[in-house]
């Protein structure tokens, strides 16, 4: 019985094809990839999460598309390695493995901080979201750190207005900064809490619920105060090159939100 030979022809790499339409693509990869990191914290733990990942890269007007298992390929190399470094790294990598001028990379995670509560020092974990941003231009990578901070509001004007009380809530303060140099996720979460009426915990006793509420009493305020004295600190803070400060107070007497916002790039306004 005679075995057919067979005949490997070479496979078309359609995506390096010429786009005869000249339009130039400004994001193009993938979007939602979920992956298992190890993130380094100030303590030196390492915390195991499972992140969402952005990876695009930017497409000149000649090319048809991208390769879209590179992404993944770069990806799986760091093996559940991802720290500011390995990030920049994975940055670098993307820009060569695709030949792009321009790459993005966004990764979104919760991160854990353990806090003692403020009387019992009782232990608990608190978590807030938090994204490295890369970017790959001008031959230069930088990186940018989102963090949500939950926090406490209590409104001045309630409090100055009524003869005793006053309406409280819990807000949102997102934080989006451009570092030269290093800073810990835990720095940026400080900075945002030791301005509000009142940080949050994840486990109260009753002395410690006595605290906080005697504690945002003791210092309203409005969803402007809270940009403005979170601007104060990042100002004063040279590793900030560039930063952008939303507040939003999910209020409790309304059914809509206050919302304030502050964007400052220092090296173009110095202050």
């Amino acid at each position: 019985m005679l075995q057919a030979k067979l005949v490997t022809a070479p496979i078309p790499d359609v995506q390096s094809h010429e786009d005869l339409r000249r339009i130039a693509i400004d994001k193009v990869g993938i979007k939602d990839i979920r992956y298992p990191v190890v993130v380094r914290d100030r303590s030196g733990r390492e915390q195991h999460t499972v992140a969402r990942l952005n990876m695009y890269v930017g497409l000149p007007h000649n090319f048809k598309g991208t390769h879209m298992s590179r992404f993944v390929e770069i990806l799986n190399r760091h093996e559940y390695e991802i720290t500011v470094d390995s990030f920049k790294r994975m940055i670098y990598e993307t820009n060569t493995a695709l030949d792009a001028q321009i790459a993005h990379i966004e990764m979104i995670f919760p991160y854990f901080v353990e806090k003692a509560a403020p009387i019992s020092k009782v232990k608990s974990l608190i978590d807030y979201d938090v994204t490295f941003i890369g970017q790959y231009l001008d031959d230069e990578a930088r990186i940018s750190l989102r963090v949500v901070v939950p926090i406490t509001t209590l409104c001045p004007c309630s409090k100055g207005i009524s003869a005793y009380g006053a309406h409280n809530q819990r807000s949102h303060v997102t934080v989006l900064v451009l570092l030269q140099g290093f800073m810990w996720i835990e720095e940026v979460i400080e900075m945002v809490e030791s301005v509000a009426s009142c940080e949050l915990y994840g486990l109260l006793k009753r002395p410690d619920e006595k605290y906080v509420t005697e504690r945002a009493y003791d210092n309203p305020k409005f969803v402007e105060d809270i940009v403005r004295d979170v601007a104060i600190l990042f100002n004063a803070d040279p590793r900030i090159l560039s930063y952008t400060v939303e507040s939003e107070n999910f209020e409790s007497i309304h059914n809509h939100s206050a919302y304030a916002q502050i964007q400052r790039d220092k090296r173009t306004h110095p202050i």
